[in-house]
């Protein structure tokens, strides 16, 4: 098989003319661009990709850590690091955790063995110090605001996001108002986050306002029927952790004969497709502005935080 010193001499160029060629690099003239390529199509060869990566200390490869590849919050993150990637010429290793601290370690790994050149942590199962020392092999930026002056991170203010969807039920009228979540709120700072905002504006979280766990479709059919069962004081109005939630709730709700909003009310999250097409209020955080900032702090390479804002679009559901 030729190597890159045999399309040189063929070439006539140098070894670094080429190597630059098969990198993409931008400073190449043309006319010699076009000879290095003319040869390396009539020799139909294919570059080593891991000793290239090893001689240039460079993968261009950064990888994402999230806890699921298909759940529509990180999902919406992967899609915006996706596009900035693409556009900088960067792969994208995706690298599910599920949550389990010893995957995550792993993922980790890559990072300090420069099988990646950075990580993007959507959601961490381990605490941050466990993941702050991997910073001495290359850049980590985080999904959520970090109090530290060695990450930089892009974040939304979950609080104040969720806040002022709950201000935004209670200013309408509504006053049992229910909301569902994903994990555990010990578990998940989102979760707490959601019950803390819901504190400050309606107080203690009483029975039947609050379930854990859900996420999809399916997931809101369950709430409705956990929401609405014989003997339970009804909601007036939903808070849902997702569109898909918020409509297998709406579903469930038309089904018992209840009408969407003049009965219940229903506030989704994240501005998905089902919500559109069901016409859902919803709170969008902009994830996937948030995942285009994450790649653009990797690819400046100084540390910075930037926050992403929510957006609340008013449909018919409240």
């Amino acid at each position: 098989m030729p190597n890159i010193k045999e399309i040189a001499k063929l070439a006539g160029v140098s070894v670094t003319t080429v190597s630059r060629v098969l990198n993409n690099h931008p400073y190449v003239a043309e006319e010699k661009r076009a000879r290095v390529q003319k040869i390396i199509d009539e020799l139909d060869y294919s570059p080593n990709r891991i000793a290239t990566d090893l001689a240039l200390g460079k993968t261009n490869t950064i990888g994402i850590i999230l806890p699921y590849n298909d759940h529509p919050w990180f999902d919406k993150i992967v899609n915006g690091v996706l596009e900035a990637a693409f556009k900088n010429r960067y792969s994208v290793a995706l690298f599910p955790t599920g949550y389990d601290t010893k995957e995550e370690e792993k993922y980790l790994m890559r990072l300090k063995t420069k099988q990646v050149d950075g990580l993007i942590i959507t959601s961490r199962a381990n605490n941050w110090d466990v993941i702050l020392p991997y910073l001495a092999y290359g850049p980590i930026i985080a999904c959520e605001y970090v109090d530290s002056p060695e990450i930089s991170c892009s974040f939304i203010d979950r609080i104040e996001a969720y806040r002022d969807g709950f201000l935004f039920l209670q200013q309408e009228g509504y006053k049992k108002v229910a909301f569902t979540a994903g994990r555990e709120s010990l578990e998940s700072t989102s979760t707490y986050g959601k019950i803390n905002a819901y504190e400050q504006v309606f107080g203690t979280v009483g029975e039947n306002r609050f379930l854990s766990e859900c996420y999809t479709f399916e997931d809101g059919l369950k709430a409705g029927k956990h929401f609405f069962g014989e003997g339970k004081d009804w909601p007036d109005a939903f808070y849902a952790n997702g569109d898909e939630v918020a409509a297998g709730i709406m579903f469930h709700v038309k089904k018992i004969g209840l009408r969407v909003p003049e009965d219940v009310a229903i506030l989704g999250q994240e501005n998905l497709a089902i919500g559109k097409a069901l016409e859902i209020t919803t709170l969008d955080h902009h994830l996937k502005k948030l995942g285009e900032n994450a790649f653009y702090i990797f690819e400046q390479g100084k540390l910075q935080n930037i926050q992403v804002k929510h957006e609340l679009i008013r449909r018919k559901t409240v």
